[in-house]
């Protein structure tokens, strides 16, 4: 594929606690055969460094991401092993980069987790760093924005930044695991979230069990 023919969903990864959900989100996408830009804020790696212990570097952002990608949310490593061929990286302070111009051509935006603060920045336009500029280009050239928020409870002001988002055009997806699929492990209920985020985005996958209208289906299953 060229970089012309290339049209990537651009994950951004912010600083709430759910580091698993967006690992799974970009398993998912790649094993969909999705390209994807992926931009991991400063504060995610604190976060990303407190739950899995892998610390993520710029220069260094391949191993770093395969690590995190083979490893289940259960802090298993090697639990997974991710193609992540498909992937490009571009640093959180780069406000020149691709994903900053809605002349850059991409399919839409992921935000997995979606902290507070990130959904304030988004909701008022603030692009303090690039992660907030392509959600805010994304809104703008009325793209496919989805942001997996991940914080409880919710306060008052977060909640009408959440209404601003949907008013925008933004799908707001708490990430809210379910029962129904017949979860039994962890990566079940992580699984199940980012499933949700990929059902939003259109894109296909089978992290989940969909309901089928079937009483205690999952349990038989």
């Amino acid at each position: 594929m060229t970089q012309q023919e290339r049209r990537p969903w651009i994950v951004g990864v912010s600083g709430a606690s759910g580091t698993p959900f967006a690992a799974s989100v970009l398993r998912g996408l790649l094993a969909a055969g999705e390209s994807v830009d992926l931009v991991v804020s400063r504060a995610s790696r604190l976060t990303l460094l407190d739950e899995t212990g892998i610390a993520f570097r710029d220069a260094h952002w391949q191993q770093d991401l395969r690590s995190w990608l083979a490893r289940g949310a259960d802090g298993k490593p090697d639990t997974f092993r991710p193609d992540i061929a498909g992937v490009r990286h571009w640093a959180a302070g780069d406000l020149a980069a691709g994903p900053s111009s809605g002349s850059y051509p991409a399919k839409g935006m992921l935000i997995v987790p979606a902290s507070t603060a990130c959904v304030a920045g988004v909701a008022l336009g603030l692009s303090k760093d690039l992660l907030q500029r392509a959600a805010s280009v994304t809104l703008k050239e009325r793209r496919k924005l989805v942001v997996a928020v991940r914080e409880t409870p919710l306060s008052g002001q977060t909640l009408k930044q959440m209404v601003a988002l949907d008013e925008a055009g933004a799908v707001v997806l708490p990430a809210s695991p379910a029962f129904y699929a017949g979860a039994t492990h962890i990566q079940d209920l992580v699984d199940f979230v980012a499933g949700r985020v990929l059902d939003a985005a259109g894109v296909p996958h089978q992290l989940y069990r969909r309901w089928e209208g079937e009483l205690g289906g999952a349990s038989r299953s």
